[in-house]
């Protein structure tokens, strides 16, 4: 199939490249130039076109179903995109949103677009840097008309069943079997994004419960405890031997274990600690079905504690969104 994809970062960019190994065709298109070429360098020999803005993009597209990708932050950037292509894209056009965006602002665009026929789709996307080939883990929300039409991309894009065990049951009646490949159609419009929201939130949480664990075990040394009770624990072997067949073994744990082994002290973090939104607005949903999330919640205001002072723990959080993200301290990338 034919794409045009939007917004060539730290996803979009791999995102573009992977679905040229697929055999798909991908239209390029990002403010900066030179991240066009590098990644039309990376890509499939012949499988990319360069353009140079929206409404070339899509002069571009041949198809007779135009699809384009926003890979853009969530918030104006992606808003403006949106309404531009709103006036470019035509009926039976699709365009999917494979950012962070507010699932309400996904209701609404959805409803706005399809005025003229142009079919919206969210895509909550999981996998960071690392999913150009592990895949990407996708959510996504729409007709079923436009996801389906998109499906062979979302499969490209997806990791497929790989080496973790199948569940059992699975082959009941009711259960989509796209899940054990990596994505979901879960619904209309925003319900792609808000799964994807309290993914984003589940994930907050687990992260401190690491970050607050890795703390006391490295606290345990402290001259405040008596002397017969102090521990001299290594944080890098522990973290080793939890990946290890314990029940607590998970990607985010592999990825401090990397951070450890590269720098036990982890003196090369801040610990100023960002929220990219999905936190918040996972609160914000609980608050509003009167749903207790007081671990999220926690894990949030710690987020916002970390930027006035910090310690191990944010450290540990900061290299752990690193390592799947790429995510730097102190912006919200």
């Amino acid at each position: 199939m034919q794409i045009g994809i939007v917004g060539l970062g730290k996803m979009g960019g791999n995102i573009a490249i992977r679905l040229t190994r697929h055999g798909h065709d991908v239209v390029l298109y990002d403010r900066d130039p030179g991240v066009i070429s590098k990644v039309a360098e990376r890509a499939e020999a012949g499988k990319t076109i360069a353009s140079s803005g929206l409404k070339d993009m899509v002069s571009r597209l041949t198809a007779q179903r135009r699809i384009i990708w926003l890979m853009l932050p969530a918030g104006s950037v992606t808003e403006a995109a949106v309404q531009e292509l709103d006036g470019l894209l035509g009926k039976g056009d699709i365009l999917i949103d494979g950012g962070n965006s507010f699932y309400k602002d996904d209701i609404r665009r959805a409803a706005e677009l399809a005025k003229k026929g142009i079919h919206y789709i969210d895509v909550g996307t999981s996998g960071g840097v690392w999913g150009l080939e592990r895949g990407y883990c996708m959510m996504y929300g729409g007709s079923k008309d436009a996801t389906d039409h998109i499906d062979p991309i979302l499969s490209a894009l997806a990791p497929g069943l790989g080496t973790i065990p199948r569940t059992p049951n699975r082959d009941k009646p009711g259960f989509d079997p796209r899940a054990e490949l990596g994505y979901l159609h879960c619904g209309p419009a925003g319900s792609g994004h808000f799964v994807k929201m309290v993914h984003n939130g589940i994930e907050y949480g687990i992260m401190q419960a690491f970050a607050e664990g890795f703390h006391v075990m490295k606290s345990k040394n402290s001259t405040d405890l008596p002397e017969d009770q102090r521990f001299e624990l290594n944080m890098t072997d522990i973290a080793e031997v939890w990946r290890r067949g314990s029940v607590v073994s998970s990607w985010l744990l592999d990825l401090s274990a990397r951070a450890l082994a590269g720098n036990p002290d982890l003196s090369n973090y801040k610990g100023d600690v960002a929220d990219s939104g999905e936190g918040r607005w996972t609160i914000e949903a609980a608050i509003e079905e009167a749903v207790p999330v007081p671990v999220m919640t926690e894990a949030l205001f710690t987020r916002f504690r970390s930027r006035t002072g910090n310690n191990f723990a944010e450290k540990m959080l900061s290299a752990m969104r690193f390592g799947f993200g790429g995510h730097i301290e102190g912006t919200n990338n």
